[in-house]
């Protein structure tokens, strides 16, 4: 390699794209930024439990191929020796995808890529391994049979969220910088808050997926980064089409992260404070309404306003509880043993829902996806907190016994799952505790560029980095 006159003295903090710039110079070279990655992890899983699988040998043999790429001038794609994840609900070739559940084998040949990861491979990115997932991705918080809890660097004793808590996670430590989720109900943006990364659920049908997610068409897969420029590169590759998928939708644009473009500059957004129904902490409050202001200092035209409908969890359940009844029917009784009992029961809530029940749910689907497409005749965006209470101790499924299940404290990200929109979180500040929020950003559907470069602008304005490496160091002996 050439003169490192430039070159940062801690790894930790590299973007992908300023990785890129780096091998482009000759400055630093993908060996010894996936050494330094797969060494980190070694230091700190063993406590967070991020990952269920690390592929030491292999990434670093993909790792030397790439700097030899690079050493000629001729890297292979976007992403050359780029270090990614994939959460372990998605297939990958060579290694198990157990999907947090003991009811099946890893014992049996793993032949096939999701088209994910196939275009990960593809653009020159090493896959590091696979982060964690609860079972089947069942539930807003990562604790399953298999692997065990995921904990939250900014505090280990709290959850990071779910279902995407091992990407998030492993996002917020930098152990890679791009790292795949799925989210079926808010499952990427959920931990994006809990842990002060960002995370973006495309349109549904732009990220292909193959096999179908369980929960068929509630299930998005997209990007998890440190940084939304990251995610942008990110999404330039996984969002290309795959024959595989039967319901993708029209051809992803791409996108570049252009420093220039840091205006919100007549963009029309509605601030939903609680969407009409939902019970916020003050101090989540207090952090999204300054950030609001920061929006109206880039130049946004925001109204508050609230987009008209009831809660839909009702509507929600009966997709979700349906799932997870196909899941468990497929088991025999053995299997169904093995299963986590919350999951269980929830499928079995599935196996009594009726044809009329479940159409009805359609029906109030479709209402809802009507209401928001008349809604962003007005609005360029809907931005809301991302969750309303902040991480609770690991351990349990709901923050205390004033809740049932999941969904009831996560109201801001289910809604546009059924209503298959863009959405993101981005970081805007702490709460009284010094833990991350998240601001929810909500497009029109297939406005995903939109709502990914209104983030990139709004995170050059508020400008938090993370501090979880920091708080996660400075509390662990």
């Amino acid at each position: 390699m050439k003169s490192r006159s430039s070159v940062p003295t801690s790894l930790e903090g590299l973007t992908a794209c300023e990785c890129l710039e780096l091998y482009r110079r000759r400055q630093l070279s993908p060996v010894e930024v996936v050494d330094d990655c797969l060494s980190r992890i070694d230091a700190n899983n063993p406590t967070l439990n991020a990952f269920c699988l690390v592929d030491h040998q292999g990434a670093r043999s993909v790792a030397r191929a790439s700097e030899g790429r690079w050493m000629k001038g001729e890297p292979a794609g976007v992403l050359d020796g780029i270090p990614a994840t994939i959460k372990d609900l998605t297939l990958t070739r060579g290694w198990p995808t157990r999907r947090g559940s003991l009811s099946g084998s890893a014992e049996v040949p793993w032949t096939d890529d999701a088209p994910v990861t196939a275009r990960i491979r593809e653009a020159g990115g090493v896959i590091l391994g696979k982060t964690t997932t609860p079972e089947f991705g069942w539930k807003a918080v990562t604790d399953s049979p298999v692997y065990g809890i995921t904990r939250n660097p900014w505090n280990p004793d709290l959850t990071p969220g779910g279902s995407s808590g091992g990407a998030a996670v492993a996002a917020a430590l930098n152990l890679g910088f791009l790292h795949q989720g799925s989210d079926g109900g808010g499952s990427i943006r959920i931990p994006a808050s809990f842990t002060g990364t960002f995370g973006f659920k495309p349109t549904f049908g732009i990220v292909p997926q193959w096999p179908a997610s369980a929960m068929t068409t509630l299930s998005h897969l997209g990007p998890m980064t440190r940084t939304v420029a990251d995610a942008i590169l990110m999404m330039n590759v996984i969002a290309r089409k795959d024959a595989r998928d039967g319901y993708a939708g029209p051809a992803y644009p791409g996108l570049d992260a252009d420093p220039a473009k840091t205006t919100l500059r007549g963009l029309r957004i509605g601030y939903s404070r609680n969407l009409g129904y939902v019970k916020v902490a003050r101090d989540i409050q207090n952090v999204t309404d300054n950030a609001i202001d920061q929006l109206r200092a880039l130049g946004a035209e925001v109204a508050e306003v609230n987009p008209g409908f009831a809660d839909p969890v009702e509507v929600f359940s009966t997709f979700w509880f349906a799932g997870a009844a196909r899941i468990v029917s497929r088991m025999n009784k053995q299997q169904r043993q093995l299963l986590d009992p919350g999951f269980l029961e929830g499928a079995e809530r599935g196996l009594k829902i009726t044809l009329a029940e479940f159409q009805e749910a359609e029906a109030m689907r479709f209402e809802l996806s009507a209401l928001m497409a008349k809604f962003h005749e007005n609005y360029d965006l809907l931005v809301t907190p991302t969750m309303p209470i902040a991480p609770f101790p690991i351990g349990r499924n709901v923050p205390d016994e004033s809740y049932r299940e999941w969904v009831d404290w996560t109201p801001f990200t289910y809604p546009f799952n059924l209503t298959q929109q863009p959405a993101a979180s981005i970081p805007s500040g702490l709460d009284d505790r010094g833990l991350p929020v998240g601001l929810q950003l909500v497009g029109a559907r297939y406005s995903d560029t939109t709502v990914l470069a209104a983030a990139y602008a709004i995170e050059s304005r508020l400008g938090l980095p993370s501090l979880a490496t920091n708080r996660f160091n400075a509390a662990t002996p």
